[in-house]
């Protein structure tokens, strides 16, 4: 039995000789188990824990300042997503081959970032206002309508994928790798319309400084300039750009590795993953914990509206 394993290749062997789900370490190979690796339990239980932390505190705050309800709901949902998909690695840690925890974990982690992007969506229109309407080529009640229901769609394709995927049994490669092209097409409008946003921050960035060299501090809102000074308000705006990137080049590597199908040599390597997903994912979220907007726009905006 070991011999007739071991001379085929792994997929032929999911599907011809054994079924996974009666896998064990004591009778099979760790090279048949869905990662051909066991996931590591300090480092998936370190965030499991990071992201639970970052959660409580998003709702803490969402409740003592009652602003910002729509960033807050965005980011506590993406926070315990992540929280669920790292639950999952851990039960891969005491199983690798069980289909229903490596599902979890994969739809669950894929998904959850399309929401916090969501949050950073939210807050666009605020900074808009803050510098002034007139610097920016769409008007700031505009950003969310456009940005949000991209990225419901996102969320929708990534969704539906690991719907088709998680239903599809062990030996139906078929339907998993429909599942897993249509996340791939999910994370695709993601990144697409974060290129989008980043491109019009850009824009209303260099058009700001732009008005402001030619008509000085009449080109800003008299009325923020208050928050514009602040210290807190400036320390948000770079976390945002830096929370932003970091979901960028995390969706773009989930879209490489996904890309690749079920058995990639990118979806075999727990290294990889924990720094391109893992970490980038807790930085962002971190970020904009630390320099949650409800603070950094109370003084400021409280003033001028």
């Amino acid at each position: 039995m070991t011999s007739a394993i071991s001379a085929i290749t792994p997929i032929a062997a999911r599907e011809q000789v054994f079924d996974r789900e009666l896998c064990t370490f004591a009778i099979c190979d760790i090279s048949l188990s869905w990662y051909k690796y066991r996931p590591s339990l300090p480092a998936n239980a370190t965030f499991t824990a990071l992201f639970f932390i970052s959660a409580v505190i998003f709702i803490i705050q969402g409740l003592t300042t009652r602003r910002f309800l729509g960033f807050t709901i965005a980011m506590v949902l993406g926070t315990l997503g992540e929280t669920i998909g790292y639950i999952g690695r851990i039960l891969m840690w005491d199983n690798p081959w069980k289909q229903i925890p490596f599902m979890i974990q994969i739809c669950c982690l894929t998904l959850a970032p399309a929401f916090l992007a969501a949050g950073i969506y939210f807050t666009l229109s605020r900074i808009v206002t803050a510098f002034g309407p007139e610097n920016s080529r769409i008007r700031p009640r505009w950003y969310p309508r456009i940005f949000i229901p991209c990225d419901i769609l996102a969320l929708a394709l990534q969704g539906a994928g690991g719907g088709i995927a998680s239903t599809a049994g062990d030996n139906d490669r078929t339907q998993a790798d429909l599942g897993k092209d249509i996340m791939v097409a999910g994370l695709v409008i993601q990144v697409i319309t974060l290129t989008v946003f980043m491109g019009l921050v850009a824009d209303f960035a260099f058009r700001t400084h732009n008005r402001i060299r030619a008509l000085g501090n009449a080109a800003l809102d008299p009325n923020y300039s208050h928050l514009r000074s602040s210290s807190q308000f400036k320390l948000f705006l770079l976390s945002l750009a830096g929370s932003t990137v970091c979901i960028y080049v995390r969706s773009i590597y989930r879209i490489a590795e996904l890309s690749e199908g079920w058995d990639g040599p990118l979806l075999s390597n727990e290294g990889l993953f924990i720094g391109m997903e893992s970490v980038f994912v807790v930085i962002s979220v971190f970020l904009l914990n630390a320099f949650h907007p409800s603070r950094c726009f109370r003084a400021g905006f409280d003033k001028g509206q």
